[in-house]
């Protein structure tokens, strides 16, 4: 469990599992062209699975399905999910069988994050969808889980992206993880900035930044690039799942609520759709790489970063500012066909 001192009291009661290997680090970065310096809050080790954001989500996920008495966990995603994979490296953990449902049809040969699924011994089901056909893949997670239901495999079941409520506590965690390396260093930030597509790590980022202001601690805005369309329209709503993962703390601070002008998501950075390449984010994958030798991908952290550098070449920060980016992973899918833009 990352967060650092007392920090986890406001956690005491809630189901969790302690499946984040310790605090990730937050690393001073490349000062941006505007003169802002870049911190990178590298939630890409987390631990489990090669890491990644969804270890947090899943924390609380797997302890919600350990109190129930489940046997397995099913979940949905794109062909390459992050979320999948390391779902599949939670169960392994835990004891717990996993049924990954996937779009796009099976391979001859698995790579990326469904090597590695395969490998933690998560059955694969795939289902022909596209990746952004969300809600036909969401429909064979719900068949999937009759299914196991009817077998007595008692299965958790959880949604793309491990977005609920319970899956948003992973990042109340981590915001107020970072809200004291922020102390710690004496940084006063002007924004964090993060991925988005089933707005779960969003929800929770804001529902921390509320407990900390509620607490004095610092509670820096918070920047969603958006990376599937739902987000970017508005579903889900982060507001209101932020609210309800704050109601499942039996100790959060009175006056800890989120406020829809809380909720930022930046859509000018998705592209075509989910999963497709943009020459933007192309751009910011090199330029992590040959600045700062962070490995990013296509899908998330390349589109997220690449609202970073293109919010700041339009003059949101200056010399002085602050910006934290949260590497979210996703390095599995880097070894993928057309995984890295061409060099």
């Amino acid at each position: 469990m990352g967060e650092i001192g007392g920090l986890s009291n406001f956690f005491h009661g809630v189901a969790r599992a302690p499946l984040v290997s310790g605090v990730t680090p937050l690393e001073r970065g490349p000062v941006l062209d505007s003169g802002a310096k870049l911190w990178v809050k590298r939630d890409d080790l987390t631990g489990l699975g090669v890491g990644g954001n969804k270890v947090r989500k899943l924390e609380f996920l797997c302890g919600a399905a350990q109190a129930e008495n489940s046997l397995s966990l099913v979940t949905v995603g794109a062909g390459q999910s992050n979320h999948c994979r390391m779902t599949a490296a939670a169960g392994a953990l835990l004891g717990l069988d996993v049924h990954l449902v996937l779009s796009g049809e099976r391979p001859e040969r698995l790579e990326g994050n469904q090597l590695l699924d395969a490998l933690f011994g998560a059955q694969l089901h795939f289902t022909g969808e596209p990746d952004h056909h969300w809600g036909a893949l969401e429909i064979v997670r719900e068949s999937v889980t009759d299914a196991l239901i009817a077998d007595g495999k008692r299965p958790y079941s959880i949604p793309i992206g491990g977005s609920t409520a319970v899956g948003a506590l992973g990042y109340v965690a981590g915001y107020l993880e970072l809200s004291q390396q922020l102390m710690a260093k004496e940084v006063d930030v002007s924004a964090v900035v993060h991925t988005s597509s089933s707005g779960g790590t969003h929800a929770g980022l804001v529902a921390g930044q509320a407990v900390c202001r509620a607490i004095g601690m610092p509670a820096p805005s918070v920047i969603a690039v958006g990376v599937a369309k739902g987000v970017v329209i508005g579903s889900p709503d982060v507001t209101t799942l932020a609210n309800e993962a704050l109601s499942l703390l039996p100790n959060c601070p009175p006056g800890s609520v989120v406020e829809e002008a809380d909720v930022v998501v930046d859509g000018d950075w998705l592209g075509d759709d989910y999963s497709v390449p943009t020459p933007a984010a192309d751009d910011a994958i090199r330029w992590a790489a040959r600045r700062g030798g962070w490995v990013l991908d296509r899908v998330y952290s390349g589109k997220g970063l690449s609202g970073v550098l293109g919010r700041d070449a339009a003059g949101e920060w200056a010399a002085g500012d602050n910006v934290v980016f949260i590497h979210t992973g996703g390095i599995p899918s880097v070894f993928v066909a057309a995984g890295v833009p061409e060099l």
